[in-house]
């Protein structure tokens, strides 16, 4: 019997696996991510094809613009909005295009916790805090005054 490869040697009867689990030796491309096609019809423009990753990038980018015109709060709000409505679209849409990077549970995962990370943090920034957390205060002063 000729071996060709690891994941066609025979078994301990001599029966070459023909199913395995392994990867093989050499890969010859990167699968896509779940969800990771085109989330408009292949006919229609690229623009149309990737309008979730699209929409995320440009809400984000209008924030970037509000906090440079210097309301640092509603900027940094509306950019983790954008990361929170990503986290939504990769949730409910089947296809995303490109704002499919990893699992779908990875994705929601990681846009969900760094949007509400960035909101947060914005509506607890200084000065006049929308959000008061108090054992924030105690921890500043243990670290600080110790």
């Amino acid at each position: 019997m000729v071996v060709r490869d690891p994941v066609s040697a025979p078994d301990a009867e001599g029966v070459p696996r023909r199913t395995t689990r392994r990867f093989p030796r050499f890969t010859r491309d990167t699968a896509r991510p779940e969800g990771g096609g085109r989330a408009a019809p292949g006919g229609a423009p690229a623009p149309a094809r990737q309008w979730p990753m699209l929409a995320v990038l440009g809400l984000v980018a209008l924030g970037l613009l509000v906090t440079a015109l210097d309301q640092f709060r509603v900027g940094t709000i509306l950019i983790g909005a954008a990361l929170l409505g990503g986290a939504v679209l990769r949730w409910l849409l089947p296809g995303v295009g490109m704002l499919a990077v990893r699992s779908r549970f990875t994705d929601i995962a990681t846009y969900g916790l760094l949007g509400a990370a960035i909101v947060l943090l914005a509506l607890m920034a200084q000065p006049n805090p929308l959000l008061h957390v108090p054992f924030l205060k105690d921890t500043l002063h243990f670290t600080v005054d110790g």
